[in-house]
């Protein structure tokens, strides 16, 4: 069922909506402290905040960093931000300052809000410069703020709400242009699935830096006038005691995440739980099973990609088809092309997904090439090619066979071949390398491994290549193995021939 025509308007007029509804009703409550806060209260403090960025000097387009973990005071920067005319870029708080230095080159914020933990990292890359505040601050800032925000004119249309970083299908992180139309049109495909509104109790431990944690839970939550409840990283105990104290109706997670639940020994209430998304990374079917048969909880997979705002596909409740991600969301149009020519394939044929719709990306900042590459158009329209190999049956349910071309997915965390390849060149004894996924043979998903070409006379080992990668990258990203080799496989024209190594690998294995 088509949800046309999309209203052309700020992602804050959801909030406003909500306040208007239901202002004494709770909006967030804080995991850690149980803080609680209404949709009136979190109104108030973000159009606060939005007048203390004004006055600090943040005007229509410029942007304003979050380098911080997900509590209410990080949706209340956010809001503020959006209110003020500004554009939000999130960064991980995992972020070294090298990587933090780098997105804020690209980015270039006008202010930055950080937590006590990536405090000393951001300042080391912002300096003495005015504008960055711990999130902590907020509700001063909001109580000290001139008034409420000024009114600010922009097309909703063509204005960035945000501009998270992504590697896409392949190469470094790149800004990704979403406007305030592609969120609040995604904001609104995700709520026509059903699985939120304003009776949902959602725990939000994904991070809301990250699309998923930002653009599927806090976004629809509020504007659907739902209960959050915030935590600043995933843990399983207090995860449970989460769902239990607040009788949570509505679970987002990722497959390392139901893993932990399904080998939990705990003894854990889940009858309020009506479903258990799963996205971010491929959900082995064993797992969802295993949950759903020792909590009893329908466990539905969901796919998409920060350049789709993200949602593209979900499962439809009381249709589920196991193994699949479901089929398009609501004026989301799909197609399976051949990947050497781009030709439309039939039914049931092995090819790369496009998809096409409001929730598309405008592009990549400042990156017309990558662009290009990543958006196709022809005589039906636009299309976002996804990088991931698939098939769709007769019904539209499409189901992931691979990963994104050059993408290693580590714990629903995308990680980069070529950032690493270019982190482990910076190495004086490295001459070449190539970077490949390889298979944990659990929910986690992939790790890096590192193949590399020592210069001459030198001898440089696993342990050094690997404690150079983790000084300059987030944990995650971390390089796990190691294998020297004379030579790194290549075409003509010098590109890695990285499928070569992977089939190395799976001989192996």
């Amino acid at each position: 069922m088509s949800l046309a025509p999309y209203p052309v308007h700020p992602v804050t007029d959801d909030l406003i909506t909500a306040a208007t509804r239901h202002p004494d009703k709770v909006a967030l409550i804080d995991g850690i402290s149980g803080a609680q806060y209404t949709f009136a209260e979190i109104l108030t403090a973000a159009r606060r905040v939005g007048r203390h960025l004004q006055d600090f000097g943040v005007g229509v387009g410029d942007r304003v960093g979050i380098v911080a973990t997900n509590s209410p005071e990080w949706a209340v920067v956010f809001l503020g931000t959006l209110f003020a005319g500004g554009t939000v870029t999130t960064l991980n708080p995992l972020y070294t300052e090298r990587e933090i230095a780098e997105q804020f080159a690209d980015s270039t914020p006008k202010a930055v809000f950080a937590v006590e933990a990536t405090a000393p990292n951001v300042r080391a890359v912002w300096g003495d410069a005015a504008g960055l505040h711990l999130t902590d601050d907020v509700w001063d800032l909001a109580a000290s703020a001139a008034g409420e925000v000024v009114p600010v004119v922009f097309d909703p249309m063509t204005h960035l709400a945000v501009l998270p970083y992504s590697s896409g299908t392949t190469g470094a992180p790149k800004g990704v242009m979403l406007t305030h139309h592609n969120l609040t049109s995604n904001v609104r495909q995700t709520l026509g699935s059903g699985l939120i509104d304003g009776y949902s109790v959602m725990v939000d431990f994904l991070p809301f830096f990250h699309i998923y944690g930002m653009a599927v839970l806090l976004l629809p939550g509020l504007a659907a006038g739902a209960t959050q409840i915030t935590m600043p990283a995933f843990d399983l105990a207090r995860f449970l005691e989460i769902i239990e104290e607040h009788r949570a109706t509505m679970l987002m997670m990722v497959p390392p995440a139901l893993l932990a639940l399904a080998n939990s020994a705990a003894e854990a209430d889940l009858s309020s739980v009506k479903y258990i998304n799963s996205g971010a990374a491929p959900l082995p079917l064993d797992v969802a099973r295993r949950v759903t048969e020792r909590y009893g909880v329908t466990v539905v997979q969901g796919y998409g990609m920060t350049e789709a705002s993200p949602v593209t596909h979900i499962s439809l409740l009381g249709r589920l088809k196991e193994g699949t991600v479901g089929p398009p969301v609501a004026d989301t149009r799909q197609k399976v092309v051949d990947l050497d020519t781009g030709a439309t394939l039939p039914i049931g044929e092995v090819g790369e997904l496009l998809v096409s719709g409001p929730q598309v990306m405008q592009g990549y900042y400042g990156r017309d090439d990558a662009t290009e590459e990543s958006i196709v158009e022809d005589a039906e329209g636009r299309w976002l090619r996804t990088g991931d190999i698939v098939t769709m049956d007769a019904d539209g349910y499409v189901t992931i066979h691979d990963r994104a071309k050059e993408m290693i997915k580590y714990k629903g965390y995308q990680i980069a071949p070529a950032e690493l390849e270019s982190v482990i060149m910076e190495h004086p004894d490295v001459l070449d390398v190539a970077v490949i996924p390889k298979d944990t043979g659990t929910a986690d998903g992939e790790y890096p491994k590192a193949f590399v070409v020592r210069k001459p006379d030198t001898t440089l080992d696993a342990d050094a290549v690997m404690a150079h990668v983790t000084a300059t990258v987030a944990p995650y990203k971390k390089v796990r193995e190691v294998e020297f080799v004379d030579a790194i496989p290549k075409n003509p024209s010098g590109k890695i021939l990285r499928r070569e190594l992977k089939a190395q690998e799976r001989a192996r294995s």
